[in-house]
């Protein structure tokens, strides 16, 4: 097999062997995030686990060769080995080799995102820059909510703090330990596992709850603004074409 010819079954998908080689990356990428979610199962038969084992090596050997493959094919090697998808191929077929404690084979399902190029539909490509747009738009005030977010996470907390730690000393030992409260709240999420028990603690928290509707709500509004404009921007390309 020549050199072109790997080259266009591994990086052209516009033609039947590119995609058929891209389903079926897609497909053992599939196989192996069920196997791994399988494997954190407690109490798995022995039978069961050698299994797993078996198709862990089937997966991890076909995804290091499609990588060494890649590198080779690829006309500038470095170029792919230090993008997204050469990092999270490299990353995802790593523990197996070093048997590091971190397991990183979850980021495989990153790769899954190949398949989008596959398919090649041009309507959600259309979609995908719109929010891309979108993103350039809105990125200053994104910035912006985030500081504020951050600041008034740290304030209720420490409010909190000040509340309840008299009431709840193992609760609310310290500002980051009321940290957790803190963003459970804003966010209006309210796991219910930590509360406050004084009058002035739940006061204190009714008035950040109405400030976390506002916290979930206002990116909501910016980028639903930011699409419009990223919409009205492509339609005015589209006049000018």
């Amino acid at each position: 097999m020549t050199l072109n010819t790997l080259r266009e079954i591994l990086e052209d998908n516009t033609t039947k062997r590119g995609r058929n080689f891209d389903y079926f990356i897609q497909t053992l990428i599939f196989i192996s995030l069920i196997s791994f979610s399988i494997e954190t199962l407690p109490d798995n038969s022995e039978y069961l686990s050698n299994i797993l084992r078996y198709v862990e090596f089937i997966c991890v050997t076909v995804f290091s060769l499609e990588y060494i493959l890649r590198v080779i094919v690829s006309e500038k090697p470095f170029r792919y080995i230090f993008s997204f998808y050469g990092l999270v191929d490299l990353l995802s077929v790593i523990p197996f080799y070093l048997k590091i404690a971190i397991d990183l084979r979850v980021l495989r399902v990153f790769r899954v995102f190949r398949l989008f190029r596959a398919l090649k539909l041009i309507r959600y490509n259309r979609a995908l820059n719109r929010f891309h747009l979108a993103a350039k738009i809105v990125k200053e005030e994104m910035i912006l909510f985030l500081i504020l977010t951050i600041i008034l996470i740290y304030i209720s907390a420490s409010g909190i703090y000040f509340f309840e730690n008299e009431a709840q000393p193992e609760v609310f030992k310290s500002v980051f330990h009321s940290l957790w409260w803190s963003v459970a709240t804003l966010t209006t999420v309210g796991y219910g596992d930590v509360y406050p028990i004084t009058v002035g603690g739940r006061i204190f928290t009714f008035f950040i709850l109405l400030i976390g509707l506002g916290i979930v709500t206002i990116p909501a509004g910016l980028v639903a603004t930011a699409l419009g404009k990223a919409r009205n921007m492509q339609k005015d390309e589209n006049k000018s074409g």
